[in-house]
């Protein structure tokens, strides 16, 4: 099956995906890219996006892109994040690459970007472990 037929079949079958808006706009080897159209219910008080909103895209594109290295079904086994700036704007973009690629597990990177207007900032950086599904 190809790749991203492949990717897209597995986030389509992702109820929170959905739910939150995201969307899955780029699906390479071992890189991920995933967006968000940012709407009123992804901000918090402050009129930042909620970290959780930010730490929900840092988890699913570390997870894809290590499924996508180990070719199989994934799982998170860890990850961190470091917020960096508060994100605002319309959209935000989260990328994220295998690092290194084993036999049973990947380490991964992600790093998320906030868009506001013309203006492309990094909010987070996250590193996580994806193992094989089991």
């Amino acid at each position: 099956m190809d790749l991203k037929v492949l990717a897209n079949s597995i986030f389509d079958a992702q109820p929170f995906s959905q739910y939150i808006g995201a969307k899955l706009t780029s699906v390479e080897d071992k890189m991920v890219t995933i967006s968000i159209e940012l709407q009123p219910h992804h901000f918090q008080q402050h009129h930042f996006v909620h970290g959780g909103v930010i730490s929900y895209l840092a988890d699913n594109t570390i997870t894809f892109a290590g499924g996508l290295a180990l070719q199989g079904n994934a799982l998170t086994s860890e990850y961190k994040i470091n917020y960096i700036k508060p994100a605002k704007g319309q959209r935000l973009i989260c990328e994220s690459i295998a690092e290194s690629c084993g036999s049973k597990q990947a380490v991964c990177t992600a790093k998320v970007f906030s868009i506001d207007g013309d203006k492309k900032t990094l909010c987070a950086i996250a590193q996580g472990t994806v193992i094989k599904s089991p």
